[in-house]
């Protein structure tokens, strides 16, 4: 597979190119292009430190509060630069982040977590269709809704975390490990809410280590190592790939899935130059 042709077409939606990004003398992302085109989920996979919530940062414009910056490359959507704007102007343009651990407000109730969602909100009636649709997403928001929102579960806690950027009216939606630390089930939910919300019309850029849910969601994968894109792919072969099956499924390598001397079957996957 050519490593170009392996990236998904992105005449609209995110465009990543050649991006590095330094936490003072440190450097967290080095060269990384990727392409999330419009109403697609495209998943990032990665071990710890690889870059993956860098990445979000970047595309967010939250480097600044972790005292990090984009040293080169550059980052648009729908071919507006992003590269520059701060956090607001990116959540203007319909770019809006789900950052890891959940974060909501803890003392604040449930519908109050909702209402800060949709405080840069100029449309009255937006926001209230906003709240309906996730709402319907997400029913236990509405049970909960007087709950201060330190109290509700971790499942819970994810669903408002991105129920309070759903009220954004995103276009695009920025997941980082949403399942982490959720009980399969729970995770289970979430995947599947992920899928609908995508249905909808939200583009996707999902961040996550459980790669076998992820690969499951999205259309096209990159896996991140130490900052660096190491292989790029549609995800039904980065999935079939017995690379990726070893190190990111558990599963064991291409010895193991079929009789000795048998043809491998498997799709070799491209990897990025250095």
């Amino acid at each position: 597979m050519n490593v170009h042709a392996s990236r998904p077409p992105g005449a609209s939606g995110l465009a990543v190119r050649d991006l590095a990004v330094n936490y003072g003398p440190v450097t967290a992302l080095r060269g990384v292009s990727l392409d999330v085109p419009r109403g697609a989920v495209v998943a990032v996979l990665g071990g710890n430190g690889a870059g993956k919530s860098t990445l979000l940062r970047a595309v967010s414009g939250t480097l600044r509060f972790q005292r990090g910056g984009i040293t080169a490359g550059g980052i648009s959507f729908d071919g507006a630069p992003l590269s520059a704007a701060g956090t607001s102007a990116v959540v203007a343009r319909g770019v809006v982040q789900v950052p890891e651990g959940r974060r909501v407000f803890a003392r604040m109730t449930v519908e109050e977590n909702l209402r800060a969602g949709a405080l840069g909100a100029r449309d009255r009636r937006a926001a209230a269709e906003a709240r309906e649709r996730v709402l319907e997403l997400f029913p236990v928001l509405a049970e909960r809704a007087r709950q201060r929102a330190g109290l509700l579960s971790g499942g819970e806690q994810q669903m408002l975390a991105m129920g309070r950027a759903m009220m954004a009216c995103p276009q695009m939606l920025l997941l980082d490990e949403p399942t982490l630390g959720l009980a399969p089930l729970m995770a289970a939910r979430i995947a599947e809410t992920v899928r609908e919300i995508n249905a909808q019309g939200t583009t996707v850029l999902l961040v996550e280590q459980n790669a076998a849910m992820a690969l499951s969601l999205a259309s096209h994968a990159y896996v991140l190592e130490v900052g660096e894109v190491v292989l790029s792919g549609p995800a039904g072969e980065l999935a079939a790939s017995d690379e990726v099956r070893r190190r990111y499924l558990g599963v064991g390598g291409d010895a193991e899935a079929r009789p000795t001397g048998g043809p491998s079957r498997r799709p070799a996957l491209s990897r990025w130059p250095a």
